[in-house]
């Protein structure tokens, strides 16, 4: 198993679409860093990965909004394509298994959650967490819904 863990902010507002009947939160992640080249002039890379979050607890939503600052964890999934001026490139995607908000503009973390259906929302803890779990039905069927259909991600 390979695991992917991402500290980050997200690019823009989530988007929740409907696929097989399952819900399915997409947003994307870009983490920068900062260093030098090998003649001294200082230079930014941004990382962008692509996040499919499948699961019935929207209740994240509202707090997925474009600036926040997120730890996601899950599965990578690479794709390599040919870009329109017929160069190679490459897309990260990453299936998120489990959602932390862990700040945000002004350092903002939510106080409460919308009501949502009973997600795994800890008030009490410094960054409030959402999660997948294996035993999630939800999360098995739609795993496995994606697994039997990859052109159908929603990415």
């Amino acid at each position: 198993m390979i695991k992917l863990q991402i500290i980050g902010n997200l690019g823009k507002d989530c988007i929740v679409k409907e696929v097989n009947g399952q819900n399915v939160i997409n947003f994307s992640v870009v983490h920068s860093e900062r260093y030098k080249d090998k003649q001294g002039n200082q230079k930014e890379r941004a990382t962008w990965v692509e996040c499919a979050y499948w699961t019935d607890k929207t209740g994240v939503v509202p707090y997925l909004t474009k600036g926040k600052t997120i730890y996601a964890e899950g599965y990578p999934e690479a794709e390599a394509y040919m870009n329109k001026e017929n160069q190679a490139a490459a897309t990260l995607r990453m299936r998120v298994q489990t959602i932390q908000l862990v700040g945000g503009v002004g350092g903002e973390t939510p106080q409460n959650q919308p009501s949502s259906g009973g997600s795994n929302f800890n008030q009490s803890s410094p960054a409030s967490s959402y999660s997948s779990t294996p035993n999630n039905p939800v999360t098995s069927t739609a795993a496995s819904v994606a697994s039997d259909a990859a052109d159908d991600l929603p990415f």
